[in-house]
């Protein structure tokens, strides 16, 4: 299969729209049942052989263990209980609205009782409308839904081996809800100091300093799917620090700075997997070098941290 095929953001909008929102319902029980995590880690999605999973959740002893399972392959979704009972919902064909009364049907079937405190979506341009009532969003391709998942998968992997180059505090990689992109974090774990207006959602995300690498697949702000990085709280004379390849360029988003590499130029390069690497690699040396990291002490070349054990040779195992 072709490393990154094309994912024009014009060819699957409506898809991209209504499965955002089918994403934003899963997310939101992950978070109301799962176990609270450091920098909201516990809400995310991670990658699958078939699409992309809560994870279990619940209480042991209390309340079903139970997994959400997102199926790009089969096209629908698995609402699946310890004991091995499961029940399914298609994916095409279904509003938002009827989206949500079958996977909440599903989980009422199998004991699971989940209340959202906010049943709507979360920054989006609807998000004063309750997922129940939303029959605008209908659209589902699978083809287009398939192709999403096999990008996620293939720029999962290029993340993880980036992943492989540092020892500190890291986050997974792992597929965000809210917004929709797939995304994994380094930390230098000063704390930082916010002021006191800034939300719950942010305040948590964001309260030690970082550099996070990602892709998404696009929004009405830009247009098309891109690989980024950002750094948090961003550092003086960030935006002109230089990012490789010459594709590559910071975008003023939010009163800050994108390091956006598009994803069209990475898919014409001749090696578009080195491509990312070096991109992500560029923003990294430009967001911890401006902000004073120790970037040395953080070095795991190829994931080995003891020193002697460099250059990697086969594994005895």
């Amino acid at each position: 299969m072709e490393l990154f095929p094309p994912m024009p953001l014009a060819e699957w909008r409506d898809t991209k729209e209504t499965l955002h929102r089918f994403a934003q319902i899963v997310g939101k029980i992950r978070l109301a049942a799962s176990v609270r995590r450091n920098h909201w880690w516990n809400v995310t999605f991670h990658l699958t052989g078939r699409g992309f999973t809560t994870r279990p959740m619940g209480r042991p002893g209390r309340d079903p263990v139970f997994t959400i399972d997102f199926d790009f392959v089969g096209h629908q979704l698995v609402v699946s209980t310890l004991d091995g009972t499961a029940i399914s919902v298609p994916l095409p064909g279904q509003s938002v609205a009827s989206f949500h009364h079958e996977l909440f049907a599903a989980l009422a079937a199998l004991g699971i009782r989940v209340d959202l405190p906010v049943p709507r979506p979360y920054d989006l341009p609807d998000s004063a409308r309750p997922f129940a009532e939303d029959t605008e969003h209908a659209a589902y391709d699978p083809a287009r839904a398939n192709r999403y998942w096999q990008v996620l998968s293939q720029v999962s992997l290029v993340l993880e081996e980036f992943a492989a180059g540092f020892s500190g505090k890291v986050s997974p990689v792992h597929h965000f809800w809210h917004s929709l992109d797939i995304a994994h974090t380094r930390f230098s774990d000063r704390h930082v100091d916010q002021p006191s207006g800034v939300g719950p959602v942010t305040r948590e995300a964001y309260s030690r300093e970082l550099v996070s690498f990602g892709f998404w697949f696009g929004d009405d702000t830009l247009g098309e799917p891109a690989f980024y990085s950002y750094t948090a709280p961003e550092p003086a004379g960030l935006d002109g620090e230089p990012l490789v390849p010459a594709a590559a360029r910071w975008v003023a988003r939010n009163g800050s700075h994108l390091a956006v590499l598009p994803y069209a130029d990475a898919r014409a390069a001749s090696d578009p997997r080195a491509v990312v690497l070096g991109f992500y690699e560029s923003a990294y040396r430009a967001g911890a070098g401006r902000a004073g990291w120790d970037t040395a002490a953080f070095a795991s070349p190829g994931g080995i941290t003891d020193p002697l054990l460099r250059p990697a040779g086969p594994y005895d195992a």
